[in-house]
Protein backbone atom coordinates (compact mmCIF):
# COMPACT_ATOMS: atom_id res chain seq x y z
CA UNK A 1 0.00 0.00 0.00
CA UNK A 2 2.79 2.31 0.90
CA UNK A 3 4.38 1.75 -2.62
CA UNK A 4 1.49 2.74 -4.26
CA UNK A 5 1.18 5.58 -2.75
CA UNK A 6 4.63 6.43 -3.54
CA UNK A 7 4.26 5.33 -6.91
CA UNK A 8 1.14 7.93 -7.32
CA UNK A 9 3.03 10.53 -5.33
CA UNK A 10 5.74 10.31 -7.69
CA UNK A 11 3.66 10.38 -10.83
CA UNK A 12 2.00 13.38 -9.70
CA UNK A 13 4.87 15.35 -8.97
CA UNK A 14 7.05 14.31 -12.51
CA UNK A 15 3.56 15.27 -13.92
CA UNK A 16 3.93 18.86 -12.43
CA UNK A 17 7.79 19.23 -13.26
CA UNK A 18 6.80 18.25 -16.90
CA UNK A 19 4.33 20.85 -16.89
CA UNK A 20 6.84 23.80 -15.21
CA UNK A 21 9.63 22.34 -18.25
CA UNK A 22 7.17 22.59 -20.86
CA UNK A 23 6.59 26.33 -19.42
CA UNK A 24 10.39 27.29 -18.91
CA UNK A 25 11.33 26.18 -22.79
CA UNK A 26 8.35 26.95 -24.71
CA UNK A 27 6.69 30.19 -23.30
CA UNK A 28 9.57 32.44 -22.82
CA UNK A 29 7.79 35.25 -20.22
CA UNK A 30 6.27 32.79 -18.24
CA UNK A 31 9.56 30.88 -18.24
CA UNK A 32 11.44 33.41 -16.03
CA UNK A 33 9.42 32.92 -13.07
CA UNK A 34 9.08 29.28 -13.63
CA UNK A 35 12.39 28.18 -14.11
CA UNK A 36 12.64 29.23 -10.30
CA UNK A 37 10.38 26.24 -9.36
CA UNK A 38 11.71 23.34 -11.52
CA UNK A 39 13.86 22.69 -8.87
CA UNK A 40 11.14 22.19 -6.32
CA UNK A 41 9.44 18.65 -7.39
CA UNK A 42 12.65 17.24 -6.62
CA UNK A 43 13.18 19.12 -3.46
CA UNK A 44 9.88 17.91 -1.93
CA UNK A 45 9.89 14.28 -3.29
CA UNK A 46 13.33 13.77 -1.81
CA UNK A 47 12.40 15.55 1.25
CA UNK A 48 9.75 13.14 1.71
CA UNK A 49 11.39 9.68 0.75
CA UNK A 50 14.85 7.96 0.77
CA UNK A 51 18.00 8.24 -1.03
CA UNK A 52 17.05 5.30 -3.90
CA UNK A 53 13.77 6.65 -4.69
CA UNK A 54 15.05 9.60 -5.18
CA UNK A 55 17.40 8.22 -7.49
CA UNK A 56 14.88 6.66 -9.37
CA UNK A 57 13.30 10.07 -9.66
CA UNK A 58 15.45 12.23 -11.00
CA UNK A 59 16.27 9.53 -13.62
CA UNK A 60 12.58 9.15 -14.58
CA UNK A 61 12.66 13.08 -15.06
CA UNK A 62 15.52 13.28 -17.27
CA UNK A 63 14.71 10.41 -19.36
CA UNK A 64 10.85 12.22 -19.50
CA UNK A 65 12.22 15.73 -20.09
CA UNK A 66 14.67 13.82 -22.92
CA UNK A 67 11.02 12.83 -24.23
CA UNK A 68 8.46 16.17 -24.17
CA UNK A 69 10.96 18.90 -24.65
CA UNK A 70 13.73 20.13 -26.85
CA UNK A 71 17.96 20.41 -26.59
CA UNK A 72 17.43 22.40 -23.63
CA UNK A 73 15.07 20.27 -21.44
CA UNK A 74 18.00 18.52 -20.95
CA UNK A 75 20.41 20.44 -19.41
CA UNK A 76 17.70 21.69 -17.45
CA UNK A 77 17.00 18.32 -16.44
CA UNK A 78 20.17 17.60 -15.05
CA UNK A 79 21.09 21.32 -13.37
CA UNK A 80 17.48 21.48 -11.55
CA UNK A 81 17.06 18.01 -10.90
CA UNK A 82 20.43 17.16 -9.19
CA UNK A 83 20.52 20.24 -7.05
CA UNK A 84 16.83 20.04 -5.98
CA UNK A 85 17.52 16.50 -5.21
CA UNK A 86 20.31 17.15 -3.84
CA UNK A 87 18.71 19.84 -1.13
CA UNK A 88 15.40 17.84 -0.56
CA UNK A 89 17.85 15.11 1.03
CA UNK A 90 19.28 17.10 3.02
CA UNK A 91 16.01 18.54 4.39
CA UNK A 92 15.06 15.00 4.56
CA UNK A 93 18.21 13.94 6.50
CA UNK A 94 17.40 17.33 9.06
CA UNK A 95 21.05 19.18 7.55
CA UNK A 96 20.75 22.84 8.62
CA UNK A 97 19.60 25.49 6.15
CA UNK A 98 23.26 26.60 5.49
CA UNK A 99 24.12 23.20 4.37
CA UNK A 100 21.00 22.71 2.04
CA UNK A 101 22.03 25.96 0.85
CA UNK A 102 25.75 25.18 0.21
CA UNK A 103 25.31 21.75 -1.51
CA UNK A 104 22.77 23.04 -3.72
CA UNK A 105 24.98 25.93 -4.71
CA UNK A 106 27.39 23.55 -5.35
CA UNK A 107 25.23 21.01 -7.88
CA UNK A 108 24.60 24.13 -9.80
CA UNK A 109 27.78 25.33 -10.29
CA UNK A 110 29.25 21.71 -11.44
CA UNK A 111 26.53 20.79 -13.77
CA UNK A 112 26.76 24.27 -14.89
CA UNK A 113 30.53 24.25 -15.50
CA UNK A 114 30.24 20.53 -17.10
CA UNK A 115 27.66 21.85 -19.43
CA UNK A 116 29.78 24.74 -20.38
CA UNK A 117 32.98 22.38 -21.24
CA UNK A 118 30.82 20.11 -22.94
CA UNK A 119 28.74 22.74 -25.17
CA UNK A 120 32.76 23.59 -26.04
CA UNK A 121 34.35 20.55 -26.55
CA UNK A 122 31.80 18.86 -28.18
CA UNK A 123 29.30 21.67 -30.22
CA UNK A 124 32.54 24.31 -30.50
CA UNK A 125 29.80 26.64 -29.45
CA UNK A 126 31.12 28.88 -26.19
CA UNK A 127 27.96 30.72 -24.98
CA UNK A 128 30.36 33.17 -22.97
CA UNK A 129 32.45 33.93 -25.97
CA UNK A 130 29.02 34.57 -27.98
CA UNK A 131 27.37 36.83 -25.21
CA UNK A 132 30.50 39.29 -25.35
CA UNK A 133 30.59 39.22 -29.08
CA UNK A 134 26.54 40.30 -29.03
CA UNK A 135 27.53 43.00 -26.36
CA UNK A 136 30.26 44.34 -28.25
CA UNK A 137 28.63 44.73 -31.71
CA UNK A 138 25.55 46.38 -29.74
CA UNK A 139 28.19 48.79 -28.07
CA UNK A 140 29.82 49.46 -31.47
CA UNK A 141 26.50 50.77 -33.26
CA UNK A 142 26.24 52.64 -30.20
CA UNK A 143 29.77 54.57 -30.70
CA UNK A 144 29.14 54.72 -34.37
CA UNK A 145 25.49 56.08 -33.91
CA UNK A 146 27.21 58.58 -31.43
CA UNK A 147 30.01 59.48 -34.03
CA UNK A 148 27.38 60.03 -36.60
CA UNK A 149 25.73 62.66 -34.18
CA UNK A 150 29.28 64.27 -33.11
CA UNK A 151 29.42 63.07 -29.78
CA UNK A 152 33.05 62.14 -29.74
CA UNK A 153 33.94 63.86 -26.75
CA UNK A 154 35.53 61.07 -24.29
CA UNK A 155 34.78 58.26 -26.60
CA UNK A 156 38.16 56.96 -26.81
CA UNK A 157 38.20 56.43 -23.26
CA UNK A 158 34.28 55.08 -22.90
CA UNK A 159 35.65 52.36 -25.66
CA UNK A 160 38.94 51.25 -23.85
CA UNK A 161 37.38 51.04 -20.77
CA UNK A 162 34.60 48.83 -22.55
CA UNK A 163 37.20 46.94 -24.24
CA UNK A 164 38.81 46.14 -20.49
CA UNK A 165 35.55 45.01 -19.12
CA UNK A 166 34.84 42.48 -22.01
CA UNK A 167 38.29 41.23 -21.55
CA UNK A 168 37.87 41.14 -17.52
CA UNK A 169 34.40 39.41 -17.56
CA UNK A 170 35.85 36.24 -20.12
CA UNK A 171 38.77 35.83 -17.38
CA UNK A 172 36.36 35.80 -14.46
CA UNK A 173 34.51 33.74 -15.97
CA UNK A 174 34.56 30.96 -12.89
CA UNK A 175 34.01 34.06 -10.78
CA UNK A 176 30.45 35.31 -12.51
CA UNK A 177 29.78 30.53 -12.42
CA UNK A 178 30.22 30.70 -8.64
CA UNK A 179 28.03 33.77 -7.72
CA UNK A 180 25.43 32.80 -10.35
CA UNK A 181 24.86 29.91 -8.60
CA UNK A 182 24.59 31.22 -4.96
CA UNK A 183 22.36 34.08 -6.06
CA UNK A 184 19.94 31.20 -8.48
CA UNK A 185 19.89 28.83 -5.53
CA UNK A 186 19.11 31.32 -3.09
CA UNK A 187 15.98 32.26 -5.26
CA UNK A 188 14.78 28.86 -5.75
CA UNK A 189 14.86 28.24 -1.87
CA UNK A 190 13.39 31.82 -1.51
CA UNK A 191 10.26 30.33 -3.28
CA UNK A 192 10.59 26.87 -2.80
CA UNK A 193 10.94 25.80 1.08
CA UNK A 194 7.52 28.18 1.90
CA UNK A 195 5.62 25.87 -0.49
CA UNK A 196 7.60 22.68 1.07
CA UNK A 197 6.95 23.58 4.68
CA UNK A 198 2.81 23.49 3.53
CA UNK A 199 3.13 19.86 2.66
CA UNK A 200 3.97 19.27 6.12
CA UNK A 201 8.08 18.90 6.14
CA UNK A 202 9.99 20.65 8.37
CA UNK A 203 12.65 22.81 7.27
CA UNK A 204 15.70 24.28 9.58
CA UNK A 205 15.83 27.95 9.94
CA UNK A 206 18.50 30.03 8.43
CA UNK A 207 21.29 31.19 11.19
CA UNK A 208 21.30 35.04 11.94
CA UNK A 209 23.32 36.82 10.01
CA UNK A 210 24.90 38.17 12.91
CA UNK A 211 26.00 34.75 14.04
CA UNK A 212 27.70 33.98 10.99
CA UNK A 213 31.50 34.07 10.57
CA UNK A 214 33.97 33.13 8.21
CA UNK A 215 36.33 30.45 9.22
CA UNK A 216 40.01 32.51 10.32
CA UNK A 217 42.06 30.94 6.87
CA UNK A 218 39.72 33.01 4.54
CA UNK A 219 42.12 36.02 5.59
CA UNK A 220 45.36 33.73 5.01
CA UNK A 221 44.20 32.83 1.67
CA UNK A 222 43.29 36.14 0.88
CA UNK A 223 46.38 37.67 2.02
CA UNK A 224 47.92 35.39 0.33
CA UNK A 225 46.54 35.68 -3.20
CA UNK A 226 47.57 39.35 -2.79
CA UNK A 227 50.82 38.49 -1.93
CA UNK A 228 51.10 36.43 -5.08
CA UNK A 229 49.85 38.45 -6.98
CA UNK A 230 52.03 41.79 -6.20
CA UNK A 231 55.33 38.95 -6.07
CA UNK A 232 54.73 37.18 -9.66
CA UNK A 233 52.88 39.91 -11.32
CA UNK A 234 51.56 37.50 -13.98
CA UNK A 235 51.15 38.49 -17.58
CA UNK A 236 47.55 38.94 -18.93
CA UNK A 237 46.19 36.12 -20.84
CA UNK A 238 48.32 33.18 -18.62
CA UNK A 239 47.13 30.54 -16.57
CA UNK A 240 48.59 32.26 -13.27
CA UNK A 241 47.14 35.38 -14.39
CA UNK A 242 43.36 33.49 -14.62
CA UNK A 243 43.77 31.90 -11.25
CA UNK A 244 44.72 34.28 -9.26
CA UNK A 245 42.62 37.30 -10.46
CA UNK A 246 39.38 34.64 -10.17
CA UNK A 247 41.12 33.80 -6.41
CA UNK A 248 41.40 37.36 -5.76
CA UNK A 249 37.98 38.39 -6.33
CA UNK A 250 35.86 35.52 -4.83
CA UNK A 251 38.37 36.32 -1.66
CA UNK A 252 37.25 39.59 -1.73
CA UNK A 253 33.72 38.99 -2.07
CA UNK A 254 33.94 36.91 1.09
CA UNK A 255 35.64 39.84 2.59
CA UNK A 256 32.74 41.79 1.65
CA UNK A 257 30.54 39.19 3.46
CA UNK A 258 32.21 38.80 6.34
CA UNK A 259 31.78 42.56 6.57
CA UNK A 260 28.08 42.27 6.43
CA UNK A 261 27.54 40.30 8.79
CA UNK A 262 29.62 42.21 11.41
CA UNK A 263 27.93 45.42 10.75
CA UNK A 264 24.32 42.65 11.41
CA UNK A 265 26.20 41.47 14.65
CA UNK A 266 27.03 45.12 16.10
CA UNK A 267 23.94 46.64 15.30
CA UNK A 268 22.46 43.91 16.74
CA UNK A 269 24.46 44.39 20.25
CA UNK A 270 24.00 48.13 20.14
CA UNK A 271 20.23 47.63 20.04
CA UNK A 272 20.41 49.65 16.79
CA UNK A 273 16.89 49.24 14.54
CA UNK A 274 16.72 46.33 12.51
CA UNK A 275 16.21 48.10 9.87
CA UNK A 276 19.66 50.15 9.77
CA UNK A 277 22.21 47.48 9.12
CA UNK A 278 19.93 46.47 5.78
CA UNK A 279 19.80 49.84 4.89
CA UNK A 280 23.80 50.24 5.23
CA UNK A 281 24.40 47.04 3.66
CA UNK A 282 22.08 48.11 0.30
CA UNK A 283 24.16 51.39 0.09
CA UNK A 284 27.22 49.83 0.50
CA UNK A 285 26.52 47.25 -2.41
CA UNK A 286 25.70 50.56 -4.75
CA UNK A 287 28.78 52.79 -3.69
CA UNK A 288 31.72 51.51 -4.77
CA UNK A 289 33.80 53.83 -1.84
CA UNK A 290 31.53 52.08 0.83
CA UNK A 291 32.20 48.52 -0.28
CA UNK A 292 35.59 49.01 0.05
CA UNK A 293 34.96 50.19 3.73
CA UNK A 294 32.71 47.13 4.01
CA UNK A 295 35.84 44.86 3.08
CA UNK A 296 38.43 46.40 4.86
CA UNK A 297 35.95 45.99 8.11
CA UNK A 298 35.73 41.77 7.27
CA UNK A 299 39.47 41.45 6.87
CA UNK A 300 39.69 43.31 10.43
CA UNK A 301 36.87 41.30 11.81
CA UNK A 302 38.97 38.41 10.95
CA UNK A 303 41.98 39.47 11.68
CA UNK A 304 41.53 40.73 14.84
CA UNK A 305 38.73 39.06 16.61
CA UNK A 306 36.55 41.74 16.70
CA UNK A 307 33.64 40.29 17.80
CA UNK A 308 35.20 38.28 20.51
CA UNK A 309 36.27 41.36 21.86
CA UNK A 310 33.29 42.86 21.95
CA UNK A 311 31.98 40.03 23.99
CA UNK A 312 34.40 39.91 26.10
CA UNK A 313 33.63 43.36 26.91
CA UNK A 314 29.56 42.88 27.59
Amino acid sequence: MRNIHKLTEGAIILAVFSVLLLLTIFVPIVGIATNLFLALPFMLFAAKNDGKSTLVFLVSAILISFIVGNILALPLALTFGSAGAMMGYLIHKQKSRTTIFLAGSFAVLINVVLQYAFSIVFFQIDFIQESINILQQSMNQSFKALEAMGQVEGLDKIKAQFDSGMKMMKFLTPSLFLMASFFLVFLIQLVSIPIIKRFGVKVGGWRKVSEISLPKSFLWYYLLTMFATMIMNPEEGTYWFWALINLSYMLQFMMIFQGITFIFFFAEKKGAPKALPIVITIFSLALPFLLSIVRILGIIDLGFGLRSQMEKRS
